[in-house]
């Protein structure tokens, strides 16, 4: 009879000195990205048995790796001369992607680590271009390791789970067109609900709801103030886009959290500056069925494309079907554009009837009633 083996999950020298300590073995453990070098631990780690151990990109003298092997362990190499960390415990910051970017010099952008990992993954994952398999299994790990950091994000073991509202539109919506200002408002003030915005973490629509959450604690005239900061350089492929960005963090570098979801698939974008959690994917399809999953509070929807479409009729299963266990608001933002210029409405209106989730749709021009929608429909739970 086949049994249901649990695995403890290691990303860290004190978890790892936690387990040896409790349970005095390895078996059934993942270990990822650890230096276990260290001649002490070593020695520690000869006595343990190994059986049905993994151990993930770890560095480990050749005859630790021996005795794990021997002891019916198995172990995952380190992948050489990768731009990125496939077995990374953490989200991405700011910072940390734009590392190598220089103040003041655009063409810097592309020396910066977002821009390299972009390189690499488009030389390597090009339509028609077919991938070495231990390039596709590194950006497959590298993805797990985000499903997995993001999981710990929101859900953490000792706080409650994060209330997450997603925020959608177009990658092309410019700083300078009303739209990008009313999705910063309404940003803001789902923040100040209490709510955690996430996005697409692009440029766009993207940008303006994680600047909003950014600057919630602020009044609104200082959200003003920085969408104008930001309008001289209205659209994502200008060369100094990424630098009013910068201008805007100079005059504001503390802000309140929120969580951007782009992808390298989308990497001639760049990302947004104004979230403090970066979830950021090499598979689109994960990243897009992922984000919308996580936003249980609902999502609002801004004019956009053929992206932002997809994403409504992902949105729209999940809770046509409820597979999340819930079923949340789906709010639009522009009544003519959702209803003549792009009649994405009137279909979801059909579609929804009937459905519990049919009560939860709203379409509006009208900012505030936007939040308040949100916040007068939690979500609910439905039998699937």
């Amino acid at each position: 009879m086949q049994t249901d083996r649990r695995f403890v999950e290691i990303e860290t020298i004190p978890q790892l000195e936690s387990h040896l300590v409790a349970v005095g073995a390895l078996s059934n453990t993942v270990v990822s990205g650890l230096d276990l070098r260290d001649q002490e631990l070593e020695s520690r780690l000869f006595s343990l048995s190994t059986d049905g151990s993994l151990f993930l990109g770890c560095s480990m003298s050749r005859d630790l790796s021996e005795h794990v092997k021997q002891g019916g362990g198995m172990i995952f190499p380190i992948f050489p001369d990768l731009p990125f960390d496939p077995y990374r415990s953490e989200l991405y910051t700011v910072a940390e992607l734009m590392e190598g970017y220089e103040r003041g010099n655009p063409g810097s952008l592309s020396d910066s680590v977002d821009a390299r990992i972009f390189a690499y993954f488009k030389q390597r994952h090009s339509p028609g271009q077919r991938a070495q398999v231990l390039e596709t299994l590194a950006c497959r790990i590298h993805d797990h390791a985000i499903d997995r950091a993001l999981r710990d994000l929101l859900t953490p073991q000792t706080d409650p789970a994060l209330k997450v509202v997603g925020i959608m539109g177009g990658h092309k919506l410019r700083r300078d067109d009303p739209a990008f200002l009313d999705v910063a408002r309404i940003s803001r003030r789902l923040t100040q609900m209490g709510l955690f915005v996430a996005t697409g973490g692009g440029p766009g629509a993207m940008e303006a709801g994680n600047l909003g959450a950014w600057l919630s604690e602020l009044d609104e005239e200082t959200l003003r103030n920085a969408v104008d900061v930001l309008k001289p350089n209205p659209a994502y492929n200008d060369p100094h886009y990424v630098e009013r960005g910068f201008d805007v963090l100079d005059q504001h570098p503390t802000g309140q959290p929120s969580l951007a979801v782009p992808t390298w698939f989308y990497g001639h974008e760049p990302s947004n500056l104004f979230s403090t959690h970066i979830a950021k994917y090499f598979a689109n399809s994960i990243r897009e069925d992922g984000l919308l999953a996580i936003a249980t509070y609902g999502v609002i929807y801004s004019p956009g494309s053929a992206g932002t479409i997809q994403e409504v009729f992902q949105d729209a299963a999940q809770n046509h079907y409820a597979t999340m266990g819930v079923v949340s608001p789906m709010v639009f933002l522009g009544v003519d554009y959702w209803t003549k210029h792009r009649p994405v409405f009137p279909l979801l209106e059909a579609l929804s009837g009937g459905k519990v989730y049919g009560e939860m749709v709203l379409i509006t021009d009208e900012v505030e009633e936007v939040a308040e929608f949100v916040r007068q429909n939690p979500p609910r739970e439905v039998d699937r």
